[in-house]
């Protein structure tokens, strides 16, 4: 899962283009975020001096077409595009922003893409110069762009098997917010499980229940209507806007009797099941200079995954190491065989592409070179109509090169497209099923071999010692 903001940039003022442009990649390429420069992908330009690249796009573009803009005018576009912890890599990430940037640019315009690590949530910086390659046009944001990107990345996110966000809101809420509010229970709902709690111990009266909230820790006001305060709020909140069941008429006839309290239900995600984790060799660790403080840590955690791989094995039955073996090899052989189908898929989507593009040139000029064969390959209609012999001729050469005797309807090509992502979609899901499966049992045989043959283990610390 995916969210995605787009903010078209300007100079500023006090800046100009030049400061502006650098000072945005400066921020986006920050080596402490992208993992030392490795998270960073150029496209149509050096990303070290993409800043460069893109000023120098300008002046051209300025020089070609003789139009200039005051301070309204949009230098680059900066596109935000963050994932919910745990579903992605890093370098996923990165190669999704690059493909969401590409498609969303026609591939016509230079950008940089950096996958920032540096908080619990993988995002992307997507910056992409407003001036096209070649220097004559202009990217404009246009109506309903938002809407747009969004609907791209979804499909992103489907064919590479992440989750979307569903039915979004136009105004849509921040980040921390689209989570969950799990993450940080509110106010109210801490105030909601405190009266829960309190009634639980079947107070007398009214009276008696603000007693034991007190010695809980939270303020209480009487008055027309009753408010309470805990330890880190700024603001009493008033019993009345905790939602139904929370008044203090309510709670009155919850203590008498008179109705039955009905707690606050919020739905809450299930915690995720405990994956398996390799062992740590620790002697190989402090070797390489682990101080003692690692020593005792890593027995710990060695102690926990072997817990975890006790569970994994009785759990589903692999209580003989040939039983283990033959599952993992097999979880590997499936998840080969996704990979490969939807590798293949995937190269015929490009190469589909490519023949959409090369049969729209070929048959926008195919008249120009008619008539340029008839004129017996003047040189003077060579110059005149050079952009179009040239893209003629690309074209026919693209053809030959996959092999193509007839030319195929773009509609077809449409048709073959729509069917292939429609697989592509479908394997995704397995795909993602037999990669986890895979690699948790990859990770629990690793485990197991650990521990049954401590000699080979021993016999590698030897020889690896011999070899210093």
């Amino acid at each position: 899962m995916a969210t995605t903001r787009l903010m078209p940039l300007h100079t500023g003022k006090g800046r100009d283009v030049g400061t502006a442009i650098s000072d945005i990649i400066d921020y986006a390429e920050n080596p402490e975020k992208t993992d030392y420069g490795r998270l960073i992908t150029g496209y149509e330009c050096d990303s070290r001096t993409a800043d460069a690249e893109f000023l120098f796009s300008k002046r051209q573009y300025a020089a070609l077409t003789g139009r200039t803009r005051g301070a309204d005018d949009v230098i680059a576009y900066h596109l935000r595009q963050s994932y919910v912890p745990g579903e992605i890599t890093p370098e996923e990430a990165n190669r999704i922003g690059c493909e969401l940037a590409r498609r969303f640019t026609n591939g016509n315009h230079a950008f940089v893409v950096c996958t920032h690590i540096d908080k619990h949530h993988i995002h992307n910086h997507i910056i992409w110069n407003s001036t096209s390659l070649d220097c004559t046009r202009k990217f404009r944001n246009f109506w309903g762009s938002t809407r747009a990107v969004r609907r791209l990345n979804d499909t992103l996110c489907i064919e590479n098997g992440l989750s979307i966000v569903e039915n979004p809101k136009r105004h849509g809420k921040s980040y921390n917010k689209w989570l969950g509010d799990q993450a940080k229970p509110s106010n109210r709902e801490l105030l909601r499980v405190a009266l829960d709690t309190t009634l639980a111990k079947k107070p007398a009266d009214f009276d008696a229940l603000l007693k034991l909230l007190r010695e809980a820790g939270y303020e209480v006001k009487l008055g027309k209507i009753s408010a309470l305060r805990g330890e880190n709020q700024k603001r009493f909140i008033r019993l009345d806007t905790l939602g139904n069941g929370y008044s203090e008429a309510e709670l009155r006839a919850v203590l008498f009797g008179e109705k039955a309290h009905q707690p606050h239900k919020k739905i809450v995600q299930p915690a995720p099941d405990k994956k398996v984790n390799l062992l740590v060799d620790i002697q190989a660790k402090l070797r390489a200079g682990k101080g003692v403080g690692y020593e005792r840590w890593a027995k710990v955690f060695n102690l926990k995954q072997m817990a975890q791989t006790v569970n994994y094995l009785t759990e589903h039955n692999l209580l003989e190491y040939d039983a283990l073996a033959a599952k993992t090899a097999l979880a590997t052989a499936q998840y080969n065989e996704l990979s490969t189908q939807i590798k293949a898929a995937e190269k015929r989507m490009a190469e589909i592409d490519v023949l959409k593009m090369q049969i729209v040139n070929y048959a926008k000029t195919r008249d120009t070179y008619v008539a340029y064969r008839k004129a017996g390959y003047s040189k003077k209609f060579l110059a005149e109509h050079e952009s179009n012999i040239l893209l003629h001729k690309a074209a026919k050469k693209s053809f030959d090169e996959m092999s193509v005797k007839k030319l195929p309807t773009v509609k077809s090509l449409q048709a073959e497209y729509a069917a292939l992502l429609a697989e592509k979609k479908a394997a995704y899901a397995d795909y993602r099923k037999a990669r986890d499966e895979m690699k948790e049992l990859l990770t629990v045989k690793a485990n197991v071999d650990h521990l049954l043959d401590p000699d080979r283990r021993e016999a590698e610390k030897e020889r690896e010692h011999g070899q210093r």
